[in-house]
């Protein structure tokens, strides 16, 4: 093949659609195209083509503006311009070049007969982005049915080194030591290089205590012998199979040729248990503030593996969430033992994503004090007291003082339900921007610990006037607009331009919150009183805000752009960094680049609906 065109080859070979194709197929297809070289300012739609084209972007930018003159979107490096194809949302646009353009232009007809024949290409033209999106997101959804906690683990991941031996020719006296000094259960025996047999405590027990052998016996005398191993490289579940089968309590790892450590049953049963539900079991159990400081350090592994076994975002949200109350209940329950009774009644109440049951581990903390109307001023002393134990006692468990000191350690959140209740009014009756602010924090809110019926009341009350409340609706759904996705600015997405996350993505406030905020503004307008967003569009589903088929594209768009981060923020925790919102888009496929737009898209349309219906 000619070195030019072998070139142009590799390049379809690595560019969505055309990279699920075969070989034979893209034989066939690169020497339909032409090139073309564009100068900026070109208009596509004036171009004198005798047939329709589709337009391969090799180099340079295209912009594509609406009939008003908004910018619309960017195309840069591997994406493709064409009308024949539902390719943007837009409506009518035009697409100008807004930098010189090196273009690989393909006949329509070979495109159609590509179509025909490979469904992925054919997916890719024909399918709009809500569609692609949804095709995405239900494959991912099946593989996290298929996957188990220990199927796609490998020893290497969890077996405890480097290995503890102990030489063969040593005394059990000696044995037991090391044993204690370390607190293992095990010890390999070694002669010299070679691993010659394993000594457990069950060993001491029965060959040695029970026969009542001299302390100075070699260990060689009492040890398994010719044991059996396992290599670093095999898989979790095997492992644990065979140790069940065989009856097996320890077994050796063997690494590159040489002994790497130790696998227990309890190793592989602890990653077996390390799941949301037994950590809630222990918190429940903690005595101290120090065990749950414990228990809540296993948050981000928690994490890690649920994020490792696919779980969705909204599942990992809700795992994560459950285990932030389950710690927030047994510290106000500690307060309650230490401090006595409460004066009167009263609600712990929770605000945010944890509010929303979207939490990753160790957000920072949003919290409120609903009290019962019968307060008197003097009873605030316990409940200031109480709110500074339960938010002390949340900062030593990961969950980080909140900035802007929404905490119930703050007066102004810690009032009786009539204040709660006229906070509401006001920022419904004059939606000024501090009110428009707090609306977006207290109009999620959750009941964590005591009289639930002060919130249902409030929000009641609070859903019942928003529902009527046009000029606050609009105006909350005007400032929901100022964050809009990263789409179009910058060839592929707006990128941060500076700082420590220069050239990176913010998932959650470019991507993740504009979808909270829409799905918040269509419940107080429809009266919905769930506050997480799934469920909130789940309700707002088939009424005069949001149709069915929005719905579900807008949720699909949620738990693409969900599992990007929590993907992204498990590579972190596993390399011992922060967790943060900050994604690459270096460190994104072609094909995750194209649904990341096609999410991006979804929410943008939306947007556009949005400010239409309000102005």
């Amino acid at each position: 093949m000619d070195p030019e065109l072998k070139e142009i080859y590799d390049f379809f070979r690595i560019t969505p659609p055309f990279d699920q194709l075969p070989n034979e197929a893209l034989e066939r297809l690169v020497p339909s195209m032409t090139i073309r070289y564009l100068r900026s300012g070109t208009h596509l739609s004036k171009l004198d083509e005798s047939d329709e084209k589709v337009y391969l972007l090799r180099k340079g930018a295209i912009s594509l503006i609406s009939t008003d003159g908004q910018l619309i979107g960017k195309l840069g490096e591997t994406e493709i311009y064409s009308t024949l194809f539902t390719q943007d949302e837009n409506g009518q646009f035009t697409a100008q070049t807004t930098e010189d353009c090196l273009l690989y232009t393909l006949p329509a007809k070979v495109i159609k007969e590509l179509m025909d024949r490979y469904p992925p290409v054919n997916n890719f033209f024909a399918k709009s982005a809500a569609q692609r999106l949804n095709q995405t997101v239900r494959e991912k959804s099946k593989d996290a049915i298929i996957n188990s906690t220990l199927m796609n683990s490998s020893i290497a991941e969890l077996f405890n080194g480097p290995a503890t031996t102990i030489g063969s020719s040593q005394n059990i006296t000696e044995a037991a030591i090391k044993m204690t000094e370390f607190n293992h259960s095990a010890l390999l025996v070694m002669d010299g290089s070679e691993l010659v047999g394993i000594l457990t405590d069950k060993d001491l027990r029965r060959r040695c205590l029970a026969k009542e052998l001299p302390l100075t016996t070699p260990v060689s005398t009492i040890m398994t012998a010719d044991p059996q191993c396992i290599t670093i490289n095999h898989n979790a579940f095997d492992t644990l199979m065979l140790m069940h089968q065989k009856g097996f309590h320890h077994l050796p790892v063997i690494g590159h040729g040489t002994v790497a450590g130790m696998i227990t049953v309890t190793d592989l049963m602890r990653q077996e248990s390390q799941n949301s539900s037994h950590l809630t079991g222990l918190i429940h159990k903690a005595e101290t503030i120090e065990e749950l400081i414990e228990a809540s350090k296993l948050l981000p592994s928690v994490q890690v593996k649920l994020t490792r076994l696919g779980a969705s975002a909204d599942h990992l949200g809700k795992s994560v969430s459950a285990i932030t109350t389950a710690i927030t209940c047994r510290l106000i329950q500690f307060a309650e033992a230490k401090l006595g009774p409460a004066p009167v009644p009263y609600l712990w109440v929770a605000a945010g994503s944890h509010a929303r049951y979207e939490q990753s581990s160790h957000s920072d903390q949003d919290n409120g004090l609903i009290i019962s109307d019968q307060m008197k001023p003097e009873d605030d002393i316990w409940f200031e007291t109480m709110a500074n134990f339960v938010c002390d006692g949340l900062a030593a468990c990961g969950f980080s003082y909140c900035p802007g000191k929404v905490m119930a350690t703050n007066q102004k959140w810690r009032q009786p339900v009539s204040i709660w209740n006229s906070y509401f009014n006001s920022w419904i009756d004059t939606p000024e921007p501090m009110a428009l602010m707090y609306s977006s924090i207290f109009f999620d809110l959750f009941a964590v610990h005591g009289e639930s019926k002060f919130l249902k009341e409030i929000r009641k009350k609070l859903l019942n006037k928003t529902k009527r409340s046009t000029l606050f609706l609009a105006l909350l759904s005007r400032n929901a607009l100022k964050l809009s996705p990263p789409l179009g600015f910058f060839r592929d997405f707006v990128l941060v331009n500076d700082g420590e996350h220069k050239n990176s993505l913010d998932l959650k406030h470019n991507g993740i919150a504009p979808i909270v905020d829409l799905a918040r503004i269509y419940a107080l307008s429809e009266g919905i009183s769930s506050v997480n967003t799934i469920n909130r569009l789940r309700a707002a589903a088939g009424t005069p805000s949001l149709s069915k088929e929005a719905s579900e594209e807008l949720i699909d768009a949620l738990e693409f752009l969900g599992t990007l981060r929590i993907e992204h923020q498990a590579k972190q925790i596993k390399d011992n960094q922060p967790a943060d919102n900050y994604l690459s888009p270096k460190e994104l496929s072609k094909l995750e680049r194209e649904h990341l737009k096609d999410a991006f898209k979804v929410i943008r349309s939306m947007q556009k609906v949005l400010q239409s219906r309000y102005g």
